[in-house]
């Protein structure tokens, strides 16, 4: 088949490629016996490691969430990649060259979507590095702006720093002219469409390379230099794309893994100057969010690398947050989300209110080593922001403040550490202890509301654009049994998967996967339909192994579930197959309430086009002869029922 990758190539790329090495990029491990290691799964939340690899065999598996595979399947899945992308992408690792079984295609052929992209931001990255350094015109203003905050080439060399020109189609020219595609400048944030053709996405700004955990440019965040640029935010961020997406992305992570994971500490900084001015100062396990809070996704991110893990020592996260509102909205978002580690938290504010690239620029490197030897617990920071609005001089300001810092004490995860917490708040308030309790006893927990994205001036935002393509969507919920449509559906895909035989020629062709109301049913039943069109169903383990190939991965589990689940029907004695009755009901009854479905749909539509402002005269008469076909099928299918 043409585009295949040759099969020896890919049992070269698995056999040569290091699974330890490549799940080391995502998941600090330690020994768990001769021949094992173990960490915290990336693919579900775990407070205890449950995922293991065993480098000998290049195998891996988490025993808490059932996934596993070889070297390739884990590629897969962490960076949600196809089987070929995947390939692909470990080859080019190793500096393989794949052949393919209609031959070597052609470089924008041979690579995958993901490769293409990431090829295109790192031509990207290279050419705004290059006008920042070499450009005599605008890009001086950037240079200026760097030389203001201590930062001279070296560092823009080190960091990947770039400027992004004026012009408005620059970028678009060059990355053309590399062979890039229109589709994969657009796909990828690199630029826009617009009604004159394509245009570069960041015109006239210092831009950032944004890198995943492996070291991969996959978006760029853009700082207003310019009084005259049209764009007031300070900050533009890449929108989410295929390969970006910024709930999951850390800036400066691809530099501070390795400290991260040897030293058991994470600093999370509010910009892209604070997480070079922390690693200029010996401070290299900063990193910092792009356009985002610092949310869930990024929390599940440093555990793993952190070894976050009960029944270790405390691993150490430290947060530095503007002295503003802004920052201490933050700092309380951060303090409800502490639950989530095992790790103590902790806060570094500088009293003056510098970050840490003021603070680099006022004081040195050591002033930003010490803002972070100094931080303190994440709990004092919180209750004393809490109580610094109250006026404590008055009996009123001192209840208002025990009644706001309460559910702070009620918040923290240790329950045992709560009374003296309640002491260290009635020291700060001038009040009893029991006060101070009971106000904590009658307390909810904390909660925080989000602080706007788009108005976050050091995070930066998105630029407005429309939705990114290929954006994940919500996953396929789980058919819900207890419905009786629903386990109709069920039983008819364990007839179809088990006994596929039983079917007279051309009924499967009755049925589309609409018929099923269950998302899961019908990515099922999709795959039936392929499997049925393209392999002989005879054989019970080849049938049931070519559906599990046609249908979504998403429903293997489901498909394997469905082939040997116990039908709750009496089986004829002779045949040992489901009795043609049985099996018939099931088939009408299903497609019964399909068209039912479809015809109650159909008639909602036409009463809508009754009361729309604009009648569409053309679409009612496709209506009316659609409801008719669908009346004529149903009246069909039961006068054979009765």
């Amino acid at each position: 088949m043409a585009g295949l990758i040759n099969s020896e190539d890919i049992a070269a790329v698995k056999a040569r490629s290091s699974i330890e090495d490549v799940v080391r990029e995502h998941v600090t491990l330690r020994s768990a016996g001769p021949g094992s290691l173990k960490g915290l799964c990336p693919f579900h939340d775990e407070k205890t490691p449950s995922f293991n690899i065993r480098p000998a065999v290049g195998a891996w598996h988490c025993f808490g969430c059932q996934e596993g595979g070889d070297v390739i399947s884990f590629v897969q899945k962490v960076d949600h990649l196809t089987f070929s992308e995947a390939v692909e992408r470990l080859a080019q690792k190793l500096g393989m060259e794949l052949r393919y079984e209609d031959g070597q295609r052609p470089r924008e052929d041979g690579l995958g979507r993901r490769s293409r992209l990431i090829e295109a931001h790192r031509v990207a990255e290279e050419y705004y590095t290059d006008l920042l350094l070499n450009d005599r015109g605008p890009a001086r203003q950037g240079r200026d702006f760097l030389r203001a905050r201590d930062f001279n080439g070296a560092h823009v060399k080190q960091f990947g720093i770039g400027f992004a020109p004026r012009g408005g189609e620059d970028l678009v020219r060059h990355l053309r002219a590399k062979g890039f595609t229109d589709d994969e400048l657009v796909t990828g944030g690199l630029a826009g469409r617009g009604a004159r053709g394509l245009y570069d996405r960041f015109r006239g700004r210092l831009v950032w390379p944004i890198r995943d955990i492996t070291g991969d440019t996959v978006g760029f965040g853009a700082r207003r230099i310019f009084d005259d640029d049209r764009i007031e935010a300070k900050y533009l961020n890449t929108s989410e794309t295929p390969i970006y997406k910024k709930s999951t992305v850390l800036y400066g992570l691809d530099l501070a893994k390795k400290k991260i994971s040897q030293g058991r500490q994470a600093v999370v900084v509010e910009g892209y100057t604070d997480v070079m001015a922390c690693h200029l100062a010996g401070v290299d396990t900063a990193v910092a969010t792009c356009g985002t809070a610092f949310g869930a996704e990024h929390i599940k991110l440093l555990r793993r690398l952190m070894r976050d893990e009960a029944g270790l020592a405390p691993a150490k996260v430290i947060f530095t947050f503007d002295g503003d509102a802004a920052g201490q909205k933050a700092a309380m978002r951060a303090f409800a989300d502490d639950e989530k580690w095992t790790s103590q938290s902790f806060v570094a504010v500088e009293k003056s209110g510098k970050d840490p690239c003021e603070l680099r620029q006022a004081g040195g490197d050591p002033a930003v080593q010490a803002l972070i030897e100094d931080a303190v617990p994440m709990f004092e920071f919180a209750a004393r922001t809490t109580i610094k609005r109250f006026d404590l001089g008055t009996a009123e300001g001192r209840i208002q403040a025990v009644r706001a810092v309460a559910p702070i004490v009620a918040s923290i995860r240790d329950r045992s550490l709560q009374p003296e917490y309640a002491r260290e708040v009635s020291g700060m308030l001038g009040l009893d202890v029991e006060q101070v309790a009971s106000e904590v006893a009658r307390a909810g927990k904390i909660k925080v509301d989000d602080v706007p994205r788009a108005q976050t001036e050091r995070g930066g935002r998105d630029e407005a654009v429309e939705p990114a393509v290929g954006e994940a969507g919500p996953g396929m919920p789980a058919p819900d049994r207890r419905d009786p449509v629903v386990l109709a559906e069920r039983q008819l895909l364990q007839v179809l998967l088990q006994f596929p035989t039983v079917f007279k020629a051309g009924a499967i062709d009755l049925l589309t996967p609409d018929a099923f109301s269950a998302p899961a049913h019908r990515a099922v039943f999709d795959g039936v339909r392929i499997a049925h069109h393209d392999g002989e169903k005879a054989n019970a383990r080849a049938w049931t192994s070519a559906v599990t190939e046609a249908a979504a991965s998403a429903v293997a589990g489901l498909v394997s579930e469905l082939a040997v689940d116990t039908l709750p029907t009496r089986m004829d004695p002779n045949t040992g197959l489901p009795t043609s009755r049985y099996v018939d009901e099931l088939f009408d009854r299903v497609r019964t309430i399909a068209l039912t479905r479809r015809i109650a749909d159909a008639m909602s539509e036409m009463r809508r086009l009754d009361h729309a402002e604009t009648p569409e005269p053309e679409r009612t008469r496709e209506l009316g002869v659609q409801l008719q076909t669908l009346q004529r099928e149903l009246a069909a299918i039961k006068a054979g029922m009765g």
